[in-house]
């Protein structure tokens, strides 16, 4: 628990995901907002009715136009946003847009006049909301950049149409431009900003982190026992199965390694690749790869204790160079050695700095063959990375030191937010 004190100020928080969701954005925002709110802030989330990955919203929450809850002190206001099952391009924008445009209208009788802002992209169409409400009530805005959107969206060519490209670069740089500050979660975030021409001391920098109280080492026969996981080697993957990911380098590694039934491969989570990843390993008839619907993240601590080593992996694009994903801080915690297909930013943190990772190239099946074959004959390594991680993340990137970090920087736009009142 942290004390409360140093000046307490209404946040209102602006993201499109959230508890119970299990988006990486949900988890950061919520571990963060809860923390705040130990300082004496009082915390508001605006977002919509959960539906992420399914884009089914579960019943208790449907046929609403408003509703707020409290969870872990926090206050939550929902909006009604379009949500589809279908996972047409067309159909998210539309969710996203209409999230966008409807929260701050929809919100206003039951929000109050927040003195700060802090909007997360992306989506990045959630800054329309925080612009409706910064012209409404003229109070400081942070932006807080999780991914460098659209230009992540255009590399990996998901968005092609001339038009949206122009739109969304718009929305973005007008949102530099109003923000009185910017969060970047990464170094290279930050560097690649500020060589777009955004003022140095504009730009602060917080990584994404982990819970290290939640996610820590615990026993994996227990682990297993719980989730009826058999006796193997297991790799995990648990994340997103989508673009951005290449997860059929994965299968294409288990057919490598089909000749140790003792390796199993085991992928967690949903996403717009998972069917086609089903259809290919049906294709291959590979017996060591199971896949698992997405699990709760309360649950995420146990099935990292079952495995023997996790997996970060993306595609091989120089946009995913500046990537610190969360899921690699949470294998870290839990004791847990990485095989890391990133390049770029993770590498230097998992890799050289914390010493809990093998590096593998993105995209290259014989390079992580090879490396959980490794791993696999190489018990004390496999122990040796877990310890090493576990160490490095609890006084890097636990989130009530970041939080801490956060507090600080928000006590600086004070005297604004006091001017305001």
């Amino acid at each position: 628990m942290v004390v409360k004190g140093g000046g307490g100020m209404h946040i209102l928080f602006i993201s499109r995901y959230y508890y119970p969701e299990k988006a990486a954005a949900a988890v950061c925002v919520g571990e963060t907002a809860k923390r705040l709110s130990n300082y004496g802030h009082k915390v508001t989330i605006l977002t919509t009715f959960p539906s992420y990955p399914t884009g089914i919203v579960p019943q208790q929450y449907r046929g609403r136009l408003l509703q707020t809850e409290n969870i872990d002190g926090v206050e939550i206001i929902r909006t009604w946003s379009y949500v589809s099952p279908n996972r047409g391009f067309f159909k998210r924008i539309s969710s996203y847009l209409s999230f966008g445009c409807l929260a701050a209208l929809l919100s206003l009788k039951v929000l109050g006049i927040p003195d700060l802002i802090i909007v997360e992209s992306p989506p990045l169409f959630n800054v329309i909301a925080a612009h409706l409400l910064n012209w409404r009530y003229r109070i400081p805005l942070i932006f807080w950049v999780a991914d460098l959107w659209p230009e992540s969206a255009i590399q990996l060519g998901a968005v092609r149409n001339p038009f949206l490209i122009k739109l969304a670069r718009w929305l973005e740089w007008s949102t530099y431009r109003k923000a009185r500050l910017v969060w970047a979660v990464t170094a290279d975030m930050r560097s690649k900003l500020i060589q777009w021409g955004l003022a140095p001391e504009k730009i602060f920098l917080i990584p994404n982190g982990v819970d290290t109280a939640r996610f820590s080492p615990s026993s994996q026969t227990m682990a297993r026992q719980e989730l009826g996981w058999p006796q193997a080697f297991i790799i995990l993957y648990a994340g997103t199965h989508g673009l951005t990911h290449g997860l059929s380098t994965i299968l294409e590694a288990a057919d490598r390694l089909r000749g140790y039934p003792a390796i199993r491969f085991v992928l967690v989570g949903d996403g717009a690749e998972k069917a086609a990843l089903l259809s290919q390993a049906r294709h291959k008839a590979l017996s060591n790869v199971h896949f698992l619907d997405p699990l709760p993240h309360e649950l995420m601590p146990t099935v990292l204790a079952a495995s023997d080593v996790c997996l970060a992996h993306t595609r091989k694009l120089p946009i995913f160079e500046g990537m610190l994903p969360m899921k690699m801080f949470e294998a870290m915690a839990s004791g847990r050695p990485l095989i890391l297909a990133l390049n770029g930013e993770a590498r230097q943190v998992a890799v050289q700095q914390a010493q809990a990772a093998l590096y593998c190239e993105p995209e290259n099946a014989e390079a992580l063959a090879s490396a959980v074959y490794y791993l696999y004959t190489h018990p004390e390594v496999v122990e040796q990375l877990g310890r090493n991680g576990r160490t490095y993340v609890k006084s890097h990137f636990d989130y009530t030191q970041l939080t801490h970090q956060l507090n600080v920087q928000l006590q600086k736009l004070l005297p604004e937010t006091i001017l305001h009142h």
